[in-house]
C-alpha cells in the first residue's frame, strides 16, 4: 500500500479494534481469527461485558457519524503466505479490466448504500460472499492486480475501484470513495499492516480500541498499528483522550482524536 496522501477532501478514518492488554490483534502471525480454533480461543479472552461493550461502540459510531464503509486488509481471509488466486479463466486482452467496476445499480444511484471495503491488490481472495451484515463487497485494486483476478470480480458481479499503479494507494482510494460513492466516513476494522499505512499516510482522525485483560506477546503477533517504521526526522503521532469506560471484569474501551501538528513551512 503506497503511503502518500491526498490533498483532496476525504472520509474522516475511524480505526475501530479490540485488542489483547499489550495491543495485540490475534494469537500469532500465521493464524486467522476467521479459523475455527483460533477464533475459539480469541472469545475466550473476551470477558461477559464485551459484547454490550462492542454494541454501545457501534451505536456510538453510527450516532456519531453514520459510516458508510468498513475497511479490511486481504490479510483479515488469507495468510500472509498465500499467493494470488489460481485457476482463473484468462482475461479476454482486448477488455480494458484496469478501470473502476461499478454496475448500474451502483453507479446509478450509491446513496444509502453501505460497503464492505477489502484491499486486495494482489488479487488473493477468491470471493464466495459478496455482503455481509447489509455492507455490500468493493474490492480496491490497482493498475499490477491481475487482469485475470478483475475479470473474475466482474464476472461475479463484484465492485472494485482501481486506486494505485503497484499496490493501493490509500489516500487516492478514500478521495474515489467520496467522489464515486458519496462516503463521508470510513471505519477500519483492519490489521496492523493496513492500519500502520493509514497512520504513516496521516489518515487516521480517530481511535477506538477495546483492550481486552489477556496478554498474548509474540515478536511477530501482529499489533494495532504494524508497516513501517517512523522515518529518522518523523515524530510519533500525539492524541488527544476522549473518553475511557472500563467495566469490572477488567475491559477497556478507550477513545482518541488525532491531533493534527502543522508542520513547519
Amino acid at each position: 500500500m503506497d503511503s502518500s496522501r491526498s490533498d483532496r477532501r476525504r472520509p474522516r478514518v475511524v480505526v475501530s479494534s479490540v485488542v489483547s492488554a499489550d495491543g495485540r490483534l490475534t494469537l500469532s502471525g500465521d493464524q486467522l481469527l476467521l479459523s475455527e480454533e483460533p477464533g475459539r480461543v480469541w472469545r475466550t479472552l473476551q470477558p461477559p461485558s464485551a459484547p454490550a461493550v462492542e454494541q454501545a461502540r457501534a451505536a456510538l459510531l453510527e450516532r456519531l457519524y453514520q459510516p458508510q464503509a468498513v475497511l479490511e486488509g486481504s490479510g483479515t481471509f488469507v495468510t500472509r503466505d498465500t499467493g494470488p488466486v489460481s485457476g482463473l479463466p484468462v482475461a479476454d486482452p482486448a477488455q480494458d479490466l484496469h478501470t473502476d467496476f461499478l454496475p448500474d445499480d451502483v453507479a446509478g444511484d450509491p446513496a444509502g448504500q453501505r460497503w464492505f471495503v477489502v484491499v486486495d491488490s494482489r488479487g488473493r481472495v477468491r470471493w464466495s460472499v459478496k455482503s455481509s451484515g447489509g455492507h455490500r463487497l468493493l474490492i480496491l485494486v490497482a493498475m499490477a492486480t491481475p487482469a485475470d483476478y478483475l475479470s473474475f470480480l466482474r464476472q461475479e458481479g463484484i465492485p472494485y475501484l482501481v486506486v494505485g499503479e503497484a499496490r493501493v494507494d490509500l489516500g487516492t482510494a478514500l478521495d474515489r470513495l467520496v467522489d464515486r460513492l458519496g462516503v463521508t466516513c470510513v471505519v477500519s476494522n483492519a490489521g496492523g499492516e493496513l492500519n500502520g499505512a493509514l497512520l504513516r499516510a496521516g489518515l487516521v482522525d480517530e481511535l477506538q480500541v477495546v483492550v481486552l485483560p489477556a496478554l498474548i506477546g509474540g515478536r511477530n503477533t501482529p499489533a494495532l498499528f504494524d508497516g513501517a517504521a517512523l522515518a529518522p526526522a518523523e515524530l510519533p503521532t500525539p492524541l488527544r483522550l476522549l473518553s475511557v469506560h472500563s467495566e469490572s471484569d477488567g475491559l477497556l474501551w478507550l477513545r482518541y482524536d488525532v491531533v493534527r501538528v502543522e508542520t513547519p513551512a
